[in-house]
């Protein structure tokens, strides 16, 4: 398998509760593909590309280490992807000095 499509992606590997969930977040712009804002639900995602989302509140950057053939167990979901940078959340009321 070359690609996945990134909803599905995001889907299997268990950084969306759902498909539908993940379709509305790469439409709202919070899901990044190696720098680039994606707003193409079928775009796909390949072994070695980084993804930043904004989840729940929290940034997150990830590197795609495989591509998952199901939605199996948080486990096998996890094995999927290496955390680059640990979850952070995002503070608007935080100023940049």
């Amino acid at each position: 398998m070359k690609g996945l499509r990134l909803d599905k992606y995001l889907w299997f590997a268990r950084l969306a509760k759902s498909r539908t969930l993940a379709q509305e977040m790469i439409d709202a712009g919070q899901v990044r593909m190696d720098g680039e804002r994606l707003t193409n639900r079928h775009a796909e995602a390949r072994v070695g590309q980084v993804l930043t989302l904004t989840i729940h509140g929290r940034f997150r950057v990830i590197r795609v280490e495989q591509l998952p053939a199901r939605r199996g167990p948080a486990i096998e979901a996890q094995s999927s992807y290496t955390e680059i940078v640990a979850p952070q959340p995002i503070d608007a009321r935080k100023s940049s000095d």
